[in-house]
This record gives C-alpha cells, sequence and structure tokens, in this order.
C-alpha cells in the first residue's frame, strides 16, 4: 500500500512540474493572444492542460518504470522520445500544410518544444527514481536484424503507414465539411477519387509521408529496445506514445485551427496512431517464440 501511496504522489508532482514547464516555456516563448480570454474560456484552457499534463505524465511514466534503461541513458531517450512525438512529428505537419504562421512561430514551437521535453525527461527519470537500473541491464538487444531484414519490414511500415494514413484521413477527416472548409477542399465522392486530387494536386505529400514513417519508425526503436517484459508491452509503449502524448495537444485551444477541426483531427490522428504503433511493433518485433537453445539451457537439457 505504501508503495502505491509513494507512486500516485510522485506521479502528481510530475504532472504538476510538467503543467508548470509547459504553461512558463509557452508564455515566454510563444506569442500571446491580443484577446483575454473569458473567465470560462480560461478554466476550459485551464482543464485541457491538466488533461494533456495527466496523460502524458502516465504514459510517459509507463515507459520509464518498465524501461531497463536508467540514468542520463534513459533521460536522452525520453527526451529524444517525447520531443519527438510532442514537436517534430505534428510540427513538421503544420510546416508542410499551414502557410499562413506568423513570422517566427515554427521556430519557437521548435524551441519550445525542446526546452519542455528536456526539463521534463529530467524530472521525469529522477522524481520516478530511474537514476540507476532496478537490475543489471541485458547484454541482448531487440531489433539485431540484418539490413536485408531491416529494409523488408521498413517497405512495410512505410505501407502499413500510408495505407492508415490516408484511409483514416479520408473517411474520418475528410468526410467532415468544417475539416473541408478549413483546407479549402471538396469531396470527390470517393477514396480512390480523393487519392487521384490528392496525387495531383500535392505530389510531394506522398514522398513526406514515406518519410515521416521512417521518422516514427526510429522514434519507436528505442522504446522497443529499453522495454521489459513481452512484445505487447512495447507495442502498449508506443502505441499509447504515438496516440494519447502526440495527439492529446490538440484539446488545447489553437489560434491557427477551429474547435471543430481540432476534435476531428484528435479522433482521426489518435486512433491511426493508435493501430500503427501496434503494426509497426507486430512488424519489427513480433511475438516471437523462445529460442529453442536458451529453453533448453533453462531446463538444464544438453543441447545434441
Amino acid at each position: 500500500m505504501k508503495a502505491v501511496v509513494i507512486i500516485i504522489i510522485r506521479l502528481l508532482a510530475l504532472t504538476v512540474l510538467y503543467f508548470i514547464c509547459f504553461a512558463a516555456v509557452s508564455a515566454a516563448l510563444l506569442p500571446i493572444p491580443s484577446e483575454q480570454p473569458s473567465p470560462a474560456e480560461a478554466g476550459s484552457i485551464l482543464a485541457a492542460l491538466l488533461t494533456v499534463s495527466l496523460v502524458s505524465t502516465l504514459v510517459v511514466a509507463y515507459v520509464i518504470v518498465r524501461s531497463r534503461w536508467a540514468g542520463w541513458k534513459l533521460m536522452l531517450a525520453i527526451f529524444f522520445v517525447f520531443y519527438g512525438v510532442t514537436t517534430i512529428m505534428p510540427q513538421i505537419e503544420t510546416a508542410f500544410f499551414v502557410r499562413g504562421l506568423p513570422p517566427g512561430m515554427l521556430p519557437r514551437l521548435f524551441l519550445s518544444g525542446a526546452i519542455i521535453a528536456a526539463l521534463f525527461s529530467l524530472l521525469a527519470v529522477l522524481i520516478l527514481g530511474k537514476r540507476k537500473p532496478d537490475s543489471p541491464e541485458s547484454s541482448g538487444h531487440r531489433l539485431d536484424m540484418s539490413t536485408r531484414r531491416w529494409i523488408g519490414k521498413l517497405s512495410l511500415i512505410v505501407i502499413t503507414y500510408l495505407v492508415l494514413y490516408f484511409t483514416f484521413g479520408y473517411f474520418i477527416a475528410w468526410k467532415n465539411e468544417a475539416v473541408r472548409a478549413y483546407y479549402g477542399g471538396s469531396d470527390p465522392g470517393s477514396f480512390l477519387a480523393q487519392m487521384r486530387n490528392v496525387l495531383r494536386d500535392t505530389p510531394l505529400l506522398l514522398p513526406f509521408q514515406v518519410v515521416r514513417a521512417l521518422m516514427w519508425t526510429a522514434i519507436a526503436v528505442p522504446v522497443i529496445r529499453m522495454m521489459k517484459g513481452q512484445w505487447w508491452e512495447a507495442a502498449l509503449a508506443v502505441a499509447l506514445l504515438f496516440a494519447v502524448v502526440m495527439t492529446s495537444p490538440l484539446l488545447l485551444p489553437n489560434p491557427l485551427m477551429p474547435q471543430e477541426v481540432r476534435m476531428v483531427h484528435l479522433l482521426e490522428t489518435a486512433t491511426s496512431n493508435f493501430l500503427f504503433g501496434c503494426l509497426m511493433v507486430v512488424i519489427l518485433h513480433g511475438w516471437h517464440q523462445p529460442n529453442v537453445q536458451s529453453y533448453k539451457r533453462s531446463l538444464c537439457v544438453p543441447s545434441r
């Protein structure tokens, strides 16, 4: 019981610290709206930021607690993963799609995200007591594969991501009238017709998403390597990072995107990213059967 109380206190403390880091860094580096929010709007912003802080903390804490790594190695890994999912991946799409950003806004978004990720990663590892590993780190590593196997698996991951991205994007996001109005487009009536329009009007979108699929994989690799337990724990960790930590900031009011559009994108990306995270780990790691020789050694059965 005492251990449960301690972990709850640590999680609450980390949630508050994330809230403070996010609010302070954003206020210092990002433009302040000219119009002050009403008390009701301020309450909604506060509730949304608390929600983002809590869910992000819970997911990252799960990864840290179940990690085989510790100390600076874990801090750097969490920074890389957290900065990747909260800033790099969403903001490169912002740079690709949004043309009306205020001058200097995009660099400030990347800088503020880096500072928040650095502070939060350091505090999370320290507060959750992962200065040193719980047990000697295993010498074996997941994802030890030949170059040929890596190429094959990465190709399958790219195809999986493209299928999920465009199907969820069309059937969940583009079917919404508010989303089409926001981006100034129309529904051609079918998925194949929409894909023809995409390839004709934005030919760079397909190679751009291929690069993003590989970037998602690079973010997932350290998580898969560090996680204890079976393959499904790594799959759950990656899926939650992609679906919850990446998309939860859409709960926050955004002067560049109306609320209805944000909520549709939240549903679209949370569902597709969760599925993609699970499938990526299955493709990369899977539910491999135990090595026969290792199993024999554990039973003290001599190999022939």
